[in-house]
């Protein structure tokens, strides 16, 4: 798609946001075609030299996006930041509370500045008794009941993902799209709030309901009761693993009768789905043993011929050569920027788009994250600043960026 077919052409954000949750409420609204500006320090934001679990966060969530290297505590560079925020349409941050009002950008300045602006802020709690805690997303996990759900019992254990970061800014994004739909009624824009503890506290509501429904609590994921009889990973050949499945009559017998196990069939005490799933004691390990001859490949192949669900036991890493992912184009190519890379150089790879089509489409990869300030003189331009303007708030140490489009120091 071209960047003027995207459904949020036309519309500027401007971001304040690090590590993951403001970051990829801006990486939404860019990938649908939104001009997102991320402000950052002269030094830059603090994510793109993170290692560890961490090294990832800048190169996946701050693609199509310009970098504006500012100092806003400077009231020079809090002007550029103004004058770019009097017409823009989205104001996003994921700061401690209090910092953007403290640099002249809460809610209020900018309302008086911008009555048109959806200003959204990302944080660990809606307001609240803990709103003024500070919170990650491995806080909110244990304190929100998914970290005990994932662990085995007394060995509560965090996801493996930063679930809660990165929909906690989709609902920023959600939130910001909401409120830009009734801006178009009211010609009035509003602040927008997301928060880790009630994204987490959504997460595990099903396990509340559960509770509601039935008065008995939900045990952890690696003991609880199953809803269907067969949704487990089996050991197989070889030492392999594969995750199997048959949650319907229909597919039990299809699954009996594809390998041949007529006696399980017509087991009574297996003649419904309920039944089995109180007949899991002894009907698992019987399904095990007659399994673990097999390689986990050919159980696959079989599974696929009848339509039963199965899914291999797969790394992150493996995920670059999912033939699913590169019929269907779901890997982007892009560019990870010097400055945003542990390797100290470029990195060209692929990257995850958008989990959704439009009209058919994914929306991809227009451009990379951002090496620092790379869009700094070309903003500063557009808001009529003069070369040798630019050039004094570079050698004031204002702003930052390549400068090779600037005239020499006189």
């Amino acid at each position: 798609m071209s960047d003027s077919s995207l459904p949020l052409a036309g519309l500027r954000v401007v971001e304040f946001t690090h590590m993951v949750m403001g970051p990829t409420c801006g990486m939404i609204l860019a990938d649908l075609g939104a001009e997102v500006i991320k402000v950052e320090p002269p030094g830059g934001d603090n994510t793109r030299r993170l290692v560890g679990s961490g090294a990832g966060f800048f190169g996946t969530f701050n693609r199509n996006k310009k970098s504006l290297a500012v100092d806003v505590k400077d009231p020079r560079g809090r002007e550029i930041v103004l004058r770019l925020l009097a017409d823009a349409d989205v104001f996003s941050e994921n700061f401690k509370s209090g910092t953007m009002e403290q640099l002249g950008f809460g809610v209020d300045a900018l309302a008086r500045l911008n009555p048109r602006l959806v200003y959204v802020t990302h944080k660990g709690f809606l307001p609240g008794p803990y709103e003024h805690r500070t919170a990650l997303d491995e806080v909110v996990q244990m304190m929100g009941g998914l970290a005990y759900m994932t662990g085995p019992e007394g060995r509560p254990l965090r996801a493996g993902s930063s679930v809660n970061d990165i929909m906690g800014g989709m609902f920023g994004a959600i939130g910001a799209l909401a409120a830009l739909a009734q801006r178009e009624k009211t010609g009035r824009g509003q602040p927008v709030q997301s928060a880790l503890f009630e994204n987490n506290v959504l997460l595990v509501a099903q396990h509340m309901m559960q509770f509601a429904v039935t008065g008995r609590a939900a045990a952890p994921m690696p003991s609880r009761i199953s809803a269907w009889a067969v949704y487990d990973v089996f050991d197989v050949r070889d030492g392999g693993q594969i995750f199997l499945a048959a949650v319907s009559d229909t597919q039990w017998a299809l699954l009996c009768d594809e390998f041949g196990f007529a006696d399980l069939k017509a087991d009574p005490r297996l003649a419904s789905n309920t039944d089995r799933v109180h007949a899991r004691e002894w009907m698992l390990p019987e399904l095990r043993r007659r399994f673990a001859g097999f390689a986990a490949d050919e159980l696959a192949a079989r599974f696929e011929k009848v339509g039963l669900p199965y899914a291999p036991i797969t790394r992150p890493p493996e995920l670059f050569d999912d033939p699913h992912l590169a019929a269907t184009g779901g890997l982007a190519p892009v560019t990870l920027p010097a400055d945003a890379s542990s390797a100290g150089r470029a990195i060209d790879t692929r990257v995850p788009l958008l989990p959704l089509t439009i009209g058919g489409r994914r929306p991809g990869v227009r451009q990379g994250p951002p090496a620092l300030g790379a869009h700094t003189a070309d903003l500063l331009r557009a808001l009529g600043y003069a070369p040798e303007d630019i050039a004094q708030l570079r050698r004031a140490g204002v702003i930052g960026g390549p400068a090779t489009e600037e005239p020499p120091p006189h």
